[in-house]
């Protein structure tokens, strides 16, 4: 392409642009203003330079790759005459907005290949690359390599945000390598991990086989330096159980009649909350709270009910029970959609028995243990089998590849409050003899909602964590009827 019309494209581009940036792979973009940029000919070429308060770019343009509205992709010699990229856009085109982000994901890649280089010093790094795989399951946001020495070989994998996430993307990853490289001994997985968001890793990955793969966690400051981690001396668990004050629903409603009159409407259901209040729903949906005689009410705000609004009140039951049920006739309104999980989770409650016959009917609880910090997407139960033994439930209504990760997180706080005997002291399932023994695991979905990569990241969990899947019909706001039940990994037929 003539100079001409290589510079004709950069001007028109700066033309139109109302926000216009530079962007070089792996550098942080550079505002394109009057007074930091410059486009001049020098010896039979164009020069494109921009600078800001710490850097400056000078590269010789070669051609136009690409030219689009509000974007426009450069052909360039950078040194020793290597041809890259440069790609200026306009930020303020929503289309570009991701441009951004894509130019931090650049950023980080090179930030990761460089820790790389000072931890695996004698490894080559076969491969890097932040693209997108949705067959295989592989985020762009996280960096991902492979590191080979003769017939050996790691896998690894970076984080610059949502390091909690990093632990599924990082599985995934291995198990993709070892299918796709069978001649390479790939021993297992490096993490680099923000130093301040560790430690939800390294707890889960006490909790993972050994056999299955070796593990090594690397923990980066902002200026890049990373520092391997002893992942069995890192972290404390945080988990809190509170005393339990679950007055009986029967002494909550019997001194007030207009709860006893709400309570006594069909399908509204009473759940027992730890802190000594009780939560009245329709089919999960929460709409009202007792707490000390007293009832509130509404679902966006509540108000105190008396004896001028009990109408409304009954009003208000009636209508969600119409809307929010089985046969309701549009399954599009957003009362029948709202918060599906809690609906699964009502029909557990109703029936532990259908999803495990070992189980007892009741008592069965909510979130317990508390603890913070983690992004939960599922909901958790905890319930009780004849044999004395706790077991875990978390409930999912639709795909979730964090799943049993989230899962693992509650389960292994669980454990650690039951091999400590705390749950009877502190007034949980009382006059039940609970033993010590680790939890069982139960995650409970509709069985065409596990994600595929469930069963992968199972395979790497220990075989102390007694975990099974539970897939439920289809239709199971009409009916809770189990389809299978999978002990860890396994396949269904």
């Amino acid at each position: 392409m003539p100079n001409s019309d290589v510079r004709q494209a950069v001007e028109r581009f700066l033309a139109a642009s109302r926000e216009p940036i530079l962007q070089e792979p792996g550098e942080e973009n550079i505002p394109l203003k009057p007074g930091n940029y410059l486009l001049e000919d020098r010896n039979g070429h164009l020069l494109i330079q921009a600078w800001d308060e710490t850097r400056n770019i000078s590269r010789r343009v070669v051609g136009v790759e690409q030219e689009k509205p509000g974007r426009l992709e450069l052909r360039v010699e950078r040194f020793a005459k290597r041809i890259g990229t440069l790609l200026l856009a306009d930020l303020a085109r929503a289309k570009n907005q991701q441009v951004e982000r894509h130019g931090g994901r650049l950023i980080f890649r090179e930030q990761f290949r460089r820790m790389l280089k000072r931890q695996f010093v004698d490894w080559k790094i076969a491969e890097l690359s932040t693209e997108m795989d949705l067959h295989h399951t592989l985020s762009p946001n996280y960096p991902r390599a492979l590191l080979k020495k003769g017939s050996a070989g790691w896998a690894a994998i970076g984080a610059s945000q949502d390091a909690d996430h990093a632990l599924t993307f990082g599985l995934i990853w291995l198990d993709h390598l070892r299918r796709r490289e069978p001649k390479l001994a790939i021993a297992g997985l490096a993490m680099f991990l923000p130093a301040e968001n560790i430690t939800t890793t390294c707890l889960r990955l006490k909790h993972l086989s050994a056999d299955a793969a070796q593990y090594k966690v690397f923990a980066y400051s902002p200026e890049g330096f990373a520092d391997a981690i002893d992942i069995n001396d890192w972290g404390n668990l945080q988990t809190r159980l509170d005393t339990c004050r679950c007055p009986s629903a029967e002494s909550q409603i019997r001194n007030n009649l207009i709860i006893e009159q709400v309570c006594a409407l069909p399908n509204v259901e009473t759940v027992e909350r730890g802190e000594g209040t009780m939560s009245l729903r329709i089919r999960g949906l929460e709409f009202a709270r007792v707490a000390g005689g007293e009832l509130e009410f509404g679902l966006e705000s509540r108000r105190m009910a008396d004896a001028s609004n009990q109408t409304e009140l009954q009003t208000l039951v009636r209508e969600l029970s119409r809307l929010r049920g089985a046969e309701a006739a549009d399954r599009s309104n957003p009362i029948y959609r709202r918060n599906p999980e809690a609906w699964l989770e009502s029909q557990v409650r109703a029936q532990p028995q259908v999803v495990d016959a070992r189980l007892l009917p009741a008592p069965i609880y909510g979130q317990v243990p508390a603890f913070a910090g983690i992004d939960r997407g599922v909901l958790d139960l905890l319930a009780v089998e004849h044999t004395g033994r706790l077991s875990v439930i978390e409930i999912k209504a639709a795909q979730d590849l964090h799943l049993p990760l989230q899962a693992l997180d509650y389960w292994m706080r669980v454990a650690w409050h039951a091999a400590r005997g705390e749950f009877t002291p502190l007034g949980y399932f009382p006059g039940i003899p609970l033993i010590r023994n680790a939890p069982r695991l139960l995650l409970v979905a509709p069985a065409l909602e596990y994600h595929p990569s469930t069963e992968t990241i199972l395979r790497f969990f220990s075989s102390d964590i007694a975990v099974e899947r539970v897939g439920v019909g289809v239709e199971w706001q009409k009916e809770l009827r189990v389809l299978f039940r999978l002990c860890g990994a396994e396949r269904p037929q």
